[in-house]
Formats: C-alpha cells, structure tokens, sequence
C-alpha cells in the first residue's frame, strides 16, 4: 500500500492506538507496538529481510528491533541517570534547598511567583507528580503566613511543574523527544530553548492563577478540618540538616557546565586534549554520570548512603515504564521512516510545510488529552515526526529544537481525568473533581497555547 491509502491507514492506525489507549485501558506500550506490526504489514514491509537490486531491504522483525534498540543504545542510559539524580535530591531534601533559594530571591511578597519559580526549578530534575508532593507543605505553609488564597497557589505551583518538565531536560520527555529528533547531543541548546520557552507561559501561568483562585475556595477554605501545617522549619528538620547551595546545584548545574565546553570546544573548533576532555564531558551520557557522582556525593554528605540501593531500585522500576514507552515509539518511527509514506508526504510537501510548527503541537495535543501522559505524547510525536522534520522545515539543529519545545507545548494540552497529574493536582490541593477542570484544566489549555505563540514567534527568526 502507498500514497494516499497509507496516509489514510495511518491516521486510522493513530486513532486506533488513542481509543485503545483511553478507552480500553490498554498499556501504551502494547497499543504502540501492536500498531506498529500493523501499519508495518499494511506498509508493505517484507516480512523477512531480502535482497532487491543488490541492497538488502530490512523486513518487519529487522525494523522493529531497529527501532526498539535504537532507543535504549542511544537515550537510555541518560533518562535512567537524570531520574537517579532527582530521586536523589528528593530523598536528601535538595529539592527543599532549592526551593528555599528561589523564595529568598522572590521574596515572600510574591508567594504565587515564589511557589511557580520553585515547581519550575524542581521539575528539571523531578517528576511534577513528584515535584507537587514535595513542594505541597511548603505551598500550605505559604497559604498560611500570607493568607493568599489557596487555589490561586496550588494552580501557580501546578503550572511551575509542569512548564519544565515537558520543556527542559533531563525530564526524560524532552531527553527522549530531543534525541529521536536529531539533537540529543545537542541538549545545552534544547535546554536554553526550553528556558526562553518557558517565559510567556509562566507569566500566563501566573496570571490565570491569581484570577481563578478569586473565583475559587478549595475545601480546606471552606472547611476548617484541623490540619495542623508544617512550617518550613518543621520540614527542614525532618530531613535533619539540608544541604548546603552549592551540594543542591551540583547535580543539575554541573552537567549544564560540561555540556555547554562540549558545545564551545565543537564551535570554537579546539584541538587536541582539550577538546577531546570537553567533547567526551560534554556528551549527555558523560555529563549526567558526573551530575549523578555529585548526588551521590550529597547523598554521603546526608548520612543515607545505606539508602542508595532502594533509591536507585526505585527510580529503576519508575523509569522502566517511560523507557519501554519511549522505545515502542521508536518503533513506530522506524516504521513509519521503512514505509513509502515519507516519499509520498515529501513529493507533497507543501500541504504540512504550509502547517509548520503547529503540526507537532495539534498531534501531541491530540495525544496527550486522549491517553494522559505527557510523557507518553512527547516521545509519540516525536517518533512520529522524525521522518518528516524536512518535510516541516525543521531539519536545522536549532528547528528541530524548536520541534521538541512545539511538542512538549502539545504534551501539556491538556491535563484532566486519564491524567495523574490532575489527580495529584486536585487532591492535593483539597479540590473536587469538577474544581480540577476549571484550574488545572483550564490553566493547562492556556500554558499550552501561551507556550505555542511563543514558539511560533521564535521560528519568525529562528
């Protein structure tokens, strides 16, 4: 089968995939795979590797083991590293530190401001899920001394989590999404785009969380049930003596450090020693190794190395799920870039090049409200549209960057019931489910579209 007719397969294969997905509750990375073998047979694929005119033609067992390889040989390693790292700053209380560090600088006069900068911190290295559970005292604390509502906090720090963990690696979506489009290597730049990205979505973030929480109470305003909250110094104490700045940062600073003289040395073009020291550091396998010396260093420095083994089984177990996801998109990739489909989309270019950036945004977007993961929606895409970045015009290292941030916008529209977030979001922050859609709902919508007219106005120069 080619030209339109596989088109049209594939949209339907898509939609297959979504409504197993949402609605029969079928894992994600059996629903990816099994559409996979299906598109790849109705591709026309040969079931076993032949030779044509010579060259060798990889059959369908070849292409899925491609694209399920690919993704662990290349991406692995780094997403399994960068959950290490937050699992370890969250078990020693840096995540608190580094909380504590963005208040100081905001002040507590803008406890909104102060608790969205510290979910966007956080989230770097954390999961938002995580991130929401651990910031959550210190936002209750915050209710409590300055008397700002309680909503209006809880969609502010919601919305801090959640812009970085779809945008700024090492959240494993961007990592894997960044490599399976080209610049994996090239994370220092999708870091720096996801910062600047990160700007007309916090400011949306924030307003709408001010606005709504005038709107709203959540049930501890309305009830008063007799929780006693604990102040920040309470939670300091439970970890016995947090780390000190510089121990917190390490971990995620020092491997933005090693990859940025990776970078230099590669447009400086050094020669020799030094850039082979920069260039080894500066690969995101090397550098997150070294971020993850340093939380292991904290963790010593903390008296809980005899916690290392749990910690590291732990985020083992969590992130073995992402990484089987993100591998079944592989495949769905190889899929697609073994089939005709890329030819015949390329000999029609102008239909998706007149879409453009906005094609990955309304995909994920698609994704992510059918299905609920952010994750899941991210490394989807990606798989997805790696074939087709000439077609878009997003081939350039810096576009496709660019495609990974389009994405990562998509991921975030929108959050609701098949989500966990949402669930983490509204029950944490004392609401009721139809409270939920009117904040973390709507407040995801609007991050996603504020994120989207800023990207769109960055490919205008980029």
């Amino acid at each position: 089968m080619t030209g339109l007719p596989l088109i049209i397969v594939f949209v339907l294969a898509i939609i297959v995939m979504i409504v197993a997905i949402s609605k029969f509750k079928v894992h994600p990375f059996l629903a990816i795979m099994g559409v996979s073998l299906i598109l790849a047979i109705l591709a026309g694929i040969p079931f076993v590797d032949k030779t044509v005119d010579g060259k060798t033609v990889a059959g369908i067992p070849t292409v899925i083991g491609q694209g399920f390889s690919g993704t662990f040989s290349s991406i692995g390693i780094v997403i399994i590293l960068g959950a290490l790292i937050g699992s370890v700053l969250e078990k020693t209380g840096a995540a608190l530190k580094l909380a504590d560090m963005v208040i100081k600088i905001v002040g507590k006069k803008h406890p909104e401001l102060a608790i969205e900068l510290m979910g966007w911190v956080v989230s770097i290295p954390v999961f938002c899920d995580s991130g929401f559970v651990i910031l959550n005292p210190i936002r209750k604390a915050l209710v409590k001394r300055t008397a700002v509502s309680s909503v209006a906090m809880t969609v502010a720090l919601s919305a801090g989590l959640y812009i970085s963990h779809v945008f700024i690696p090492p959240t494993p979506g961007p990592i894997a999404a960044a490599n399976t489009l080209g610049v994996g290597d090239n994370l220092l730049l999708v870091m720096g785009l996801g910062v600047l990205c990160s700007i007309l979505p916090l400011i949306a973030g924030l307003m709408y969380a001010m606005y709504i929480g005038k709107k709203i109470k959540s049930q501890d305003e309305i009830e008063d049930n007799g929780e006693v909250t604990k102040t920040y110094e309470e939670l300091v104490a439970e970890y016995g003596k947090l780390p000190n700045g510089f121990n917190a940062l390490a971990p995620i600073i020092v491997p933005i450090i090693l990859m940025a003289l990776g970078s230099i040395s590669s447009m400086a073009g050094w020669k020799g020693a030094l850039n082979i020291a920069c260039t080894f550091l500066g690969k995101p396998i090397i550098a997150l190794t070294v971020g993850t010396l340093f939380a292991v260093l904290q963790l010593g420095l903390a008296g809980k190395m005899k916690d290392f083994y749990n910690i590291t089984n732990e985020t083992l177990k969590t992130v073995g799920p992402i990484l089987f996801v993100t591998a079944a998109g592989g495949v769905l990739g190889k899929v697609i870039s073994s089939s005709s489909m890329v030819s015949y989309i390329t000999a029609h270019a102008e239909v998706l090049s007149a879409v453009g950036i906005f094609f990955p945004f309304i995909l994920a977007a698609i994704l992510k409200s059918a299905q609920g993961s952010s994750t899941v929606a991210i490394t989807t895409t990606a798989g997805i549209l790696a074939p087709l970045l000439p077609v878009l015009g997003l081939a350039t290292p810096v576009r496709a960057a660019l495609c990974v941030m389009a994405i990562g916008a998509g991921a975030m529209t929108v959050s609701h019931a098949n989500d966990s977030y949402f669930w983490v979001v509204t029950n944490f922050g004392d609401m009721k489910p139809e409270q939920g859609y009117k904040t973390q709902t709507a407040c995801t919508l609007i991050l996603g579209i504020a994120s989207m007219v800023e990207i769109f106005v960055l490919s205008l120069f980029l």
